[in-house]
């Protein structure tokens, strides 16, 4: 199989254009390093399998030749990128889905798309399924990167049913794992850093807001599965098992030997209190679960990072500079009680069967 994979360069990218190559595909990788870094597919550069593209798939996603699927995982991704580069960020949730839509249309090839927990904001409800309609600020800072994912899946579903493209959805929920930028602003990549420099953690809010953190290899294998199906989803794509961001500044702090402090700061604006997915749709469908528990990935990243100290003390400065800058912040308040709200059982049916017209 010949697969196009927008945002290639990127960390869950150069993951998935390895993983596809390991098993024999062949991989067009499209990207323009916004994000991305050119080193996550050094290594891949040499193998025949291989092409890759310098492009921004906002302006068009142009491949010569035979196209099997395309896997769009294209966007900035975490809070500090886009809100950077907010108008970047919506057109390639926009113009760049329907430019990687029209690929896969002009080739008859089976889609992906790389959505996002975001997908469900703030959510009222615990855990999160895929019936749950969300509940996003559209106008808020986050939202630059919440309503472009939201609109990439509108257009998707459309594209599906209008013109019979074979889509899939994928709601990624918090990935780490190696070749995640130091400085990129995720939980897990400042952690490490923090407390391989001897900075102090930071830790936005009280630290009792909650994430499921699932390594990289996991989810790439639950992209793969996607990829090979002929399913819509939404599917929830991440580790459901749940944990507050202490305690995970507490197991980084354990496993890196640190004696770093944990330092306090505001909670920014929309920032979720809980998220946890529900993966029984998964699980059932494309038969995928994560295996590597937090202990294990944590190992693996702490010494992809303790391997590249030349990048570390650039990446703490900028860290420790940007605390109160990158991120808005938010007033007080307290957070809303659980709420049972699923969308309506009819309008989630209508999505996901692909008889009509298909993952942060």
């Amino acid at each position: 199989m010949r697969v196009a994979v927008t945002g290639g360069g990127g960390f869950l990218g150069s993951h998935l254009c390895e993983a596809l190559l390991r098993r024999g595909d062949s991989v067009v990788c499209l990207d323009n390093f916004s994000t991305g870094d050119p080193e996550n597919i050094a290594h891949l550069m040499s193998d025949p399998a291989f092409e890759f593209h310098h492009a921004d798939v906002s302006v068009s996603v142009e491949v010569a030749g035979r196209v099997d699927a395309v896997a769009h995982l294209a966007s900035p991704a975490s809070p500090p990128d886009y809100l950077r580069q907010p108008l970047e960020t919506l057109a390639v949730g926009s113009r760049g889905t329907e430019n990687a839509l029209r690929l896969a249309m002009r080739h008859d090839a089976r889609f992906i798309l790389a959505s996002t927990s975001e997908i469900y904001g703030d959510p009222l409800v615990h855990p999160q399924e895929e019936a749950y309609w969300g509940n996003v600020n559209s106008i808020g800072p986050r939202s630059v990167y919440d309503e472009a994912k939201r609109y990439a899946e509108a257009v998707s579903a459309a594209y599906r049913r209008t013109h019979g493209v074979d889509v899939g959805i994928a709601r990624i929920f918090n990935t780490y794992g190696p070749r995640m930028r130091p400085h990129d602003g995720r939980v897990v990549s400042s952690f490490i850093t923090q407390a391989l420099t001897g900075e102090p953690l930071t830790v936005y809010g009280d630290g009792k807001q909650t994430r499921s953190f699932c390594y990289v290899d996991d989810l790439v294998r639950g992209l793969v599965a996607l990829l090979d199906s002929s399913e819509m989803g939404p599917f929830n794509l991440g580790n459901p098992v749940e944990r507050t961001v202490t305690e995970l500044a507490e197991i980084v702090l354990e496993m890196t030997g640190s004696t770093s402090a944990v330092k306090y700061h505001p909670l920014p604006v929309d920032d979720p209190v809980r998220r946890r997915p529900v993966i029984n749709r998964a699980r059932d469908v494309l038969g995928w679960e994560p295996e590597i528990d937090i202990t294990e990935g944590l190992r693996r990243t702490v010494a992809y990072f303790g391997s590249r100290p030349e990048r570390l003390g650039a990446s703490a400065a900028a860290i420790r500079g940007g605390q109160d800058e990158t991120v808005p912040l938010a007033t007080p308040a307290p957070a809303p009680a659980p709420q049972t709200i699923p969308g309506p059982a009819t309008a989630t049916a209508g999505v996901t069967s692909g008889s009509s017209v298909s993952g942060s």
